[in-house]
C-alpha cells in the first residue's frame, strides 16, 4: 500500500428538502384548509477517525463527498425524511486544515473520535405553516436551506510515542527493524527509507510505538534533499531517539564525524520549529562494531561536549548497547502510554556481554 500523508478533498453538506404546498381534501369536509409538511434535514459532513489506517491514499481517487439532500415534505403534514449523513473516515492523527493550510479546523487523535464538521441545511417549511388568522390558505413554501461547501486539506501526523532521527544512511532501518516488528528496507545508500514506518517495541514487559522518518540532510528545512515534510510525524512524540553512525559519510564519500552530524540534524529540528526543539532526546551512537573502545569513549566525550545530556553507543546489527537505551526510552514514557504485557510472554534478558574490542 502506498503511503500518502496530504490530500486536498472537497466536501458539502446536504441541503435541506422543500416544505410541500398542499391542501386537505376529505369528502364532506368543506374547509380542509392547507397541510403541507416541512422538507427533511440536509445529510451532515462527518469525520471518524477509524485506528487501523495509517495512509490517505483512499483521497487520491475519491476527491469529492457530497452528503444527499433531505427529502421533499408531503401532504397530510408529512415531514419529508432527513438524508444520511456522510461519514469519512480517516487514520487517527489526521488534522483537517482550510484551503490555504493555514488553519487547523480540526484535530482527530483518538480511535472512534466522531465530529460533526459540516451540517446540512434544515428543510423549508411547508404551507401549512405559514396559516394565520388573515392567510387562511397560503402557497408559499420554503426551498430548504442550503449545505455548506468547502475545499479542505488532510494532513496526517503518526501518532507514535518516540520518534527516530538522523541523517541518511545513519541505520535507521536497521535500527527499528532489530527493536520492532517492522521490516524495513535496508540498503548501503542515502535515504533507503522515503516513508515514515512505524513500529512496536516490546521491551521487557512493556510496548510502546516507535516512528522512523527518512534521513535529514543540511538545507532539509528549506527542501534540501527528502525536505523536512516528514517532521510532521514525530510532532507528537514525547522523546526522540537521535541515531549518528560513528563512521558516517556524507553523499560525496566524505567523513561526517558523530558532532558534525549532531549540529546537522539538530538545525534542521529548530529550523522547522512546532516544538520539535524542545523535546526530550537520547543521542545514540550506532555502529559501534565498526570502532575500538578508544575511539568510542573520545566520540562520546566530544558529544557531550556538544551538548548531549547522554550518549548511548549501540550496534543495530549485533543489538549491543540496546536493552541499555529501551531501558532509558521507557523512563522518559508516562506510564499511561506504555502498554503492560501479560506475564507469560515477558521477553528473556539477554547478559551475554560483547566488547568492541570482540
Amino acid at each position: 500500500m502506498h503511503f500518502l500523508d496530504q490530500a486536498k478533498i472537497y466536501i458539502r453538506s446536504g441541503s435541506g428538502g422543500p416544505g410541500a404546498v398542499a391542501f386537505r381534501r376529505e369528502k364532506y369536509v368543506e374547509y380542509g384548509g392547507p397541510d403541507g409538511g416541512d422538507g427533511g434535514k440536509g445529510g451532515d459532513i462527518i469525520f471518524e477517525a477509524v485506528a487501523g489506517l495509517n495512509t490517505l491514499i483512499d483521497f487520491r481517487y475519491t476527491q469529492h463527498f457530497k452528503a444527499a439532500r433531505g427529502g421533499g415534505g408531503m401532504g397530510k403534514n408529512r415531514t419529508g425524511a432527513s438524508a444520511e449523513d456522510l461519514v469519512i473516515k480517516v487514520p487517527v492523527g489526521t488534522q483537517i486544515l482550510d484551503d490555504d493550510r493555514e488553519t487547523v479546523l480540526l484535530d482527530l487523535t483518538e480511535a472512534g473520535q466522531r465530529e460533526v464538521f459540516l451540517r446540512g441545511g434544515d428543510g423549508g417549511r411547508g404551507n401549512a405553516s405559514y396559516k394565520s388568522s388573515t392567510n387562511r390558505a397560503p402557497r408559499q413554501h420554503g426551498p430548504g436551506w442550503p449545505g455548506e461547501e468547502m475545499y479542505v486539506w488532510l494532513r496526517l501526523k503518526l501518532l507514535a510515542d518516540v520518534g527516530l532521527v538522523g541523517l541518511p544512511n545513519a541505520g535507521k532501518s536497521t535500527f527499528i527493524n532489530q527493536v520492532s516488528n517492522t521490516k524495513a528496507k535496508v540498503g548501503a545508500y542515502a535515504f533507503t527509507t522515503l516513508r515514515p514506518q512505524l513500529g512496536v517495541v516490546r521491551h521487557h514487559a512493556r510496548e510502546f510505538v516507535l516512528a522512523d522518518i527518512p534521513g535529514l540532510i543540511a538545507g532539509a528545512a528549506d527542501g534540501a534533499g527528502i525536505g523536512d515534510r516528514f517532521l510532521g510525524h514525530i510532532e507528537r512524540c514525547r522523546v526522540l531517539i537521535h541515531l549518528i553512525d560513528i563512521a558516517g559519510t556524507d553523499k560525496d564519500g566524505n567523513v561526517v564525524e558523530p558532532v558534525e552530524a549532531l549540529e546537522i540534524v539538530e538545525e534542521e529540528l529548530e529550523a522547522y520549529g512546532n516544538g520539535l526543539e524542545d523535546k526530550p532526546r537520547l543521542v545514540v551512537l550506532n555502529k559501534v562494531d565498526q570502532a575500538d573502545a578508544e575511539l568510542i569513549e573520545a566520540y562520546r566525550e566530544e558529544l557531550l561536549d556538544a551538548g548531549a545530556d547522554e550518549v548511548f553507543a549501540i550496534s543495530g546489527v549485533s543489538g549491543y548497547g540496546i536493552d541499555k537505551l529501551m531501558d532509558a526510552v521507557v523512563a522518559h514514557l508516562p506510564a499511561a502510554t506504555v502498554t503492560e504485557r501479560p506475564a507469560g510472554e515477558q521477553e528473556e534478558e539477554d547478559d551475554t556481554p560483547w566488547s568492541p574490542l570482540g
